[in-house]
């Protein structure tokens, strides 16, 4: 599988990283709120708040790159997790998609690569008051909701 390590340029000039488009895993514990990785500092956006998450392969889907990229930075298991639902950022020559999913057991998760200053669950409330990666931050207020309704 080739990998979609590389960045791709929009045509502004911005940049954003994935050939293929990137994917993110956006995992809710009911118990302990939202898994989240404080970015290296040398990554893009490095310093913030994001989900574990990056390019895909050719030929992956969003949620397989999302659960591979998760297992890979935060050794989140698959067998851990239930997706909910997609949420697709489609900029036409680019795509983000966050796949949210339901922890169904416990796990630990780890620094498993060295991406991550930091993981840790964040309460759903608390969110919003670290200083987050802007792709997250813009979207995080439609997930947060998203995730309320499910919750009923």
């Amino acid at each position: 599988m080739n990998s979609g390590d590389a960045w791709v340029e929009g045509p502004n000039g911005e940049r954003f990283w994935g050939r293929f488009g990137a994917a993110g895993l956006l995992v809710h514990d009911l118990r302990r709120g939202v898994l989240l990785q404080h970015r290296a500092d040398w990554s893009h956006f490095g310093g913030t708040w994001g989900l574990p998450g990056g390019a895909r392969h050719e030929g992956e889907t969003a949620v397989e790159g999302a659960l591979r990229e998760a297992a890979e930075e935060a050794a989140v298991p698959a067998d851990a997790v239930e997706v909910l639902f997609t949420s697709v950022l489609d900029l036409g020559f680019w795509s983000y998609t966050t796949v949210v999913a339901q922890a169904v057991r416990a796990f630990e998760p780890h620094m498993a690569d060295v991406e991550s200053i930091e993981l840790r669950w964040v309460s759903v409330p608390e969110v919003a008051e670290l200083p987050l990666h802007p792709g997250f931050g813009a979207s995080w207020p439609e997930l947060r909701s998203r995730l309320a309704a499910l919750a009923g």
